[in-house]
Parts: structure tokens; C-alpha cells; sequence
């Protein structure tokens, strides 16, 4: 697939894109700089690793008490952009968020490595650390408490769905008239236009 497959449906178009992705970039396909920001409009932005997609959107999983899951729960709007440098293609996703149900999240903590299981719990994420050895030991005492059965996921650890309303994909094209396709939800459906680059 050369990229230009034509559907009126922009998360088929996203996935075929992740799919050859996947084959090309050397790490991380799903890498995706997610955007927040706080209630009166101060923005932040960081790398996290998609996790699921489907007709309802976009997920990802983090904790609750850092500070993108702050952001989130005070200003529930996120932004994503992939880009795939191996394709020449990126994707712009805005929209309102929500929390993952309990039985997704469970499901995606129980399928991580024990060990990070283990470093949802002993890591107090975007709080300041006092010494690596601090968060090495906070990993050993979990790995303690949960020497036998399963590791429970923390009442602090859960995932967010971005539920699309705008998707843009770009692609590269000879000089820099880019092709830019954008899908804005419109109902049950997609309302299509394409931009200048």
C-alpha cells in the first residue's frame, strides 16, 4: 500500500498507516505526542505509546496523579500527532476525552511485564524524585508485597479514550505541496475536506 488508498473513513486509513508503520519504523510506531492543557489554556505535551483504536477512538494509559492525568480531568480535550518519519506521513487527532471502563483498563494492565506492573505502583509519576535509588527501592517493596499471585492494578493507574472529532493525515509530497486530508466528525459520519499545505 502506497498510502493513497481512498476511504471515507479515517480510523480504516489510520490503521492501514500504523500497519506500515509497523513494518518501517525502528521503534515505537505507536509513539504519539499527546497534548493537554489546563483549564485556562496552558499547554503541555509529551511522548506516550498508543494502546488501542477502534471506530471509538484513540487509547492510551497512564497515571491519574501525573500531570497529563490532572490536566485531563480538569480540561477533558487532548491532542495527538503521530509521525512516522520512515513513511513521511503524520496524523493530527483533537478531541474529547474520557476514562477507559474498569475492564479495559484491568485487561491492558494485566497484559503488561511484571515488572511494569510493578513500576505503576512505586512510581509517583511527575512528582519530584529524590534519588533513583528511591523509585530502585519502591519497585523492590512492591515486588515484595506481590512476590506470589497477581499484581492488582492501582486505583491511580487507568487509561483515557480520545474520542475524535477532527483527524488530519499528512503525507510528503515534492515541493512541500503536501497532501492534507481532514475528516471532521459530522454525526455518525466523516465530513471531508482537503487543505493547502
Amino acid at each position: 500500500m502506497d498510502g493513497t488508498a481512498t476511504t471515507d473513513d479515517p480510523i480504516a486509513l489510520f490503521e492501514a498507516w500504523m500497519a506500515e508503520a509497523a513494518a518501517s519504523e525502528p521503534n515505537d510506531p505507536n509513539a504519539v505526542c499527546l497534548a493537554t492543557a489546563t483549564p485556562d489554556g496552558a499547554p503541555s505535551a509529551r511522548m506516550v505509546l498508543l494502546k488501542g483504536v477502534d471506530a471509538r477512538g484513540f487509547v492510551f494509559y497512564t497515571n491519574l496523579e501525573s500531570r497529563k492525568g490532572g490536566e485531563l480531568a480538569a480540561n477533558p480535550q487532548a491532542a495527538l500527532c503521530f509521525h512516522w518519519k520512515t513513511l513521511a506521513r503524520s496524523v493530527r487527532v483533537e478531541g474529547q476525552v474520557e476514562p477507559v471502563s474498569e475492564a479495559e483498563a484491568d485487561a491492558y494492565y494485566a497484559s503488561r511485564a511484571r515488572t511494569s506492573r510493578l513500576g505503576a505502583w512505586a512510581s509517583k509519576q511527575s512528582r519530584p524524585l529524590e534519588s533513583r535509588f528511591a523509585l530502585e527501592k519502591a519497585v523492590a517493596e512492591y515486588g515484595l508485597k506481590y512476590a506470589i499471585g497477581e499484581i492488582p492494578r492501582p486505583p491511580f493507574w487507568s487509561g483515557f479514550r480520545v474520542l475524535p472529532r477532527r483527524i488530519e493525515l499528512w503525507r510528503d509530497m515534492p515541493f512541500r505541496l503536501h497532501e492534507r486530508r481532514v475528516f471532521h466528525r459530522d454525526g455518525a459520519g466523516w465530513r471531508i475536506e482537503t487543505l493547502y499545505p
